[in-house]
């Protein structure tokens, strides 16, 4: 037992080395005063965070990326709120059919799901690509997310609170905003930071569908062709894992929050 026991520590070791270790070295060679991205480090240097300051198309390209992760955080976690107050409703025909269906681009290539999109609202709905096409696209990628998580908080909260409110005289919807809605608000949060961060950062469904005004993603990828942009890019990528450790420390935040109202036990989450 205790061999077992060290073998699934060194695995886990290994494993956590395998997949850190190159952002690891983001910061490294952010800070290194050459355009080689190789070792010996030449040197300390914040040349290329000042870089970032002052690439206009870098701002643009932040600015379409800030605005389509914010209506996304917000539709997504809207209609998953929905789906996952309906889910925890009575049963009703097809309902896991339909929460099924739903749910299914979590497990579809996003490659596929980009190719699609581009073909119906290219060549059905006529429709020219923009900002808009991308949040549509990323509200679908984000939604499961978002019911994922809220569908826990639902769960956790006893029917019989809403049950009272309505007795004492409350209709549905007053019963819902003023006695649910606070209870799930962790989940609420914790549902837009997390699709915050997975548009922030997605990449090929924005790539396809992106009009004149690339993301951020985009932008970076379009930088790879020049080898003296690397270390921009390097500086660049440094900010965003600082970026998206924060927004998913307080997601964790909310989601144990949400659990620790609830009185049930921790089980696990995203960090």
């Amino acid at each position: 037992m205790r061999g077992n026991g060290g073998g699934l520590r060194v695995y886990a070791v290994a494993y956590l080395i395998f997949l850190y270790a190159p952002i690891i070295l983001l910061p490294i060679f952010a800070f290194n005063d050459a355009t080689i991205i190789a070792f010996p480090l030449a040197g300390f240097t914040t040349h290329w965070f000042d870089e970032l300051w002052t690439t206009k198309a870098l701002h643009e390209a932040v600015k379409n990326s800030l605005m389509i992760a914010f209506a996304t955080s917000v539709l997504a976690t809207t209609l998953g709120l929905c789906a996952a107050r309906a889910g925890a409703m009575a049963d009703f025909p097809g309902k896991k059919g339909i929460i099924g269906f739903v749910m299914l681009p979590l497990v579809l290539p996003d490659i596929i799901v980009a190719v699609s999109l581009l073909i119906v609202l290219r060549q059905v709905l006529d429709l020219t690509l923009s900002n808009w096409t991308v949040i549509a696209a990323h509200v679908l990628l984000c939604t499961p997310f978002s019911i994922a998580i809220l569908n826990g908080a639902f769960q956790n909260l006893d029917p019989s609170m809403e049950e009272a409110a309505l007795d004492l005289g409350e209709n549905r919807w007053s019963a819902f905003r003023l006695v649910t809605l606070p209870l799930v608000m962790p989940g609420i949060i914790s549902s837009m930071l997390i699709a915050f961060t997975i548009s922030l950062d997605e990449f090929i469904v924005a790539f396809f569908l992106t009009g004149s005004n690339p993301t951020m993603p985009v932008y970076i990828w379009g930088l790879l062709r020049f080898p003296a942009s690397l270390p921009i890019i390097m500086a660049l990528g440094t900010i965003l894992v600082a970026l998206s450790v924060v927004l998913l420390t307080i997601a964790e935040y909310f989601r144990r929050r949400g659990l620790k109202r609830a009185g049930l036990k921790d089980t696990g989450g995203f960090l």
